[in-house]
């Protein structure tokens, strides 16, 4: 400890420094023995002394961050979700056939899919070789019938040549989903794109017009026509147009490491392909366009390829 440190700190100096700086070499001589014996009680003293500023030490949750080793996954996660885990950072992370990105903390995402069963097994390779299996069970859930009636008849039995633009689009939507940024976007607590009444629940079995159809993919939120959809979380537009067939005014928005939000049946849209966006800004407006009822906001997410239940991001604690 210094007398510049002691000066600079509002303390005042132990005894025999403040001799040795009045007194001269030999004085000072001595004090720097006696302050060698006291100095680590004194450094460790000072810490706690009210008014005085702490010294420069590494913060412990810095200290644990740059230490732990640990691979950490939930236990057990209900079909729809979207999952995260922590790995040691710089380890390889493989799940359902697919490397993962992890972030520099070592975080990782994915998805669990509508009928996944489990257990579901992550394999992380850490820097030094070891390697270490997570297994997680999967929490089956009910997917009750739901009937949707007055549907235009031509977007459940569409002509040839409808079906073959349907297959067209599709597959463009579904380029824009293989996109895998290191942002971390999706590690945003999301909100709800638009306020109003559920409609229309993830992973339903649907019929349209009494014919067998695919499960819901997303969460209806029933709003007015026109009512503004805001992003539940920040990214960048990978797709944007105002005319699919069957999903109408169709938006994606990509957070990160293959985790994304559709929006669908939207009347106008005002945000461009490439274009970033931030949580809570205006991308678009509910509307009622492709197969639809009445006016709504579809809102899916998914993880590439696997769709994710939006309800779930939703709940998920900070």
């Amino acid at each position: 400890m210094t007398l510049a440190y002691c000066r600079a700190s509002g303390l005042r100096p132990p005894l025999p420094l403040v001799h040795a700086h009045a007194a001269g070499g030999a004085v000072r001589a001595r004090a720097s023995r006696a302050s060698r014996v006291v100095r680590w009680v004194l450094l460790a003293a000072i810490a706690w002394l009210p008014g005085v500023a702490p010294l420069p030490i590494a913060r412990a949750d810095d200290a644990v961050a740059a230490t732990d080793d640990r691979v950490v996954f939930p236990a057990s996660v209900p079909q729809g979700a979207m999952v995260l885990g922590k790995v040691p950072p710089g380890s390889a992370v493989t799940h359902a056939g697919r490397t993962l990105r992890t972030t520099g903390y070592g975080t990782v995402v994915f998805g669990v899919g509508r009928d996944a069963t489990g257990p579901l097994v992550v394999s992380v390779v850490r820097p030094d070789g070891r390697r270490e299996d997570a297994r997680l069970a999967v929490q089956p859930r009910d997917w009750p019938l739901q009937r949707v009636n007055g549907v235009p008849p031509k977007t459940v039995d569409p002509p040839p040549a409808i079906a073959e633009r349907i297959r067209r689009e599709q597959a463009r939507v579904s380029a824009a989903r293989v996109r895998d940024d290191p942002r971390t976007d999706f590690t945003q607590a999301f909100v709800r794109p638009v306020e109003g009444r559920i409609s229309g629940r993830f992973g339903r079995a649907r019929v349209y017009n009494g014919k067998p159809g695919a499960p819901h993919s997303g969460m209806d939120i029933a709003a007015a026509s026109g009512t503004p959809v805001r992003a539940p979380a920040a990214g960048i537009v990978t797709f944007a147009d105002k005319d699919l067939y069957l999903t109408g005014g169709t938006l994606l928005v990509d957070h990160g490491h293959g985790i994304s939000s559709n929006f669908l049946h939207l009347s106008r849209i005002d945000v461009k392909v490439g274009e970033r966006v931030e949580q809570g800004q205006v991308i678009a407006a509910v509307g009622s366009t492709g197969r639809s009822t009445g006016p709504h906001l579809h809102w899916g997410m998914s993880w590439f390829d696997v769709r994710i239940d939006p309800q779930l991001v939703l709940e998920r604690a900070p």
